[in-house]
């Protein structure tokens, strides 16, 4: 049984209710919930962490490199644009992740085109909706 932890950046915890024409009508529970049960389904642990701090974010990627986390799946929002501390913590975590974005970054404001993180995780998936944090899960259990 492996650990995985996603973590959710800035105002994602307002899934569901902002802007559901560009982010969609899942809320954030019913994200977790399902990559909870898609988790459990095939013997892995899940566990999620949504912060409007970037503080928080990087104390949980340094807790995830001594809790035996083997896996993150990452949406960091608007800090993917911006947060070198958050790389600089992923980085030093050396956990594998995948990066997912609810939205087509790349048919977006052109500040959202460059992702911080891009780079450092095995892949990203953008523009999917909620479903791609469920394909990022199903390739980090392949890979594990």
């Amino acid at each position: 049984m492996a650990k995985i932890l996603a973590l959710h950046g800035p105002n994602l915890n307002l899934l569901g209710q902002r802007e559901p024409h560009i982010y969609g009508s899942d809320s954030l529970e019913d994200i977790n919930a399902r990559l909870s049960e898609q988790c459990s389904s095939v013997g892995h642990e899940f566990d999620a962490l949504q912060s409007n701090s970037e503080a928080a974010l990087i104390d949980r990627i340094h807790q995830a490199r001594i809790d035996s986390t083997a896996f993150l799946i990452v949406n960091f929002g608007g800090f993917t644009h911006t947060s070198i501390a958050l790389r600089d913590a992923m980085l030093a975590a050396e956990i594998p992740s995948i990066e997912v974005h609810l939205s087509n970054l790349h048919k977006r404001e052109p500040f959202r085109h460059k992702s911080y993180f891009a780079d450092v995780a095995i892949g990203s998936i953008v523009g999917l909706g909620a479903q791609g944090y469920e394909l990022a899960l199903q390739a980090a259990c392949s890979r594990l």
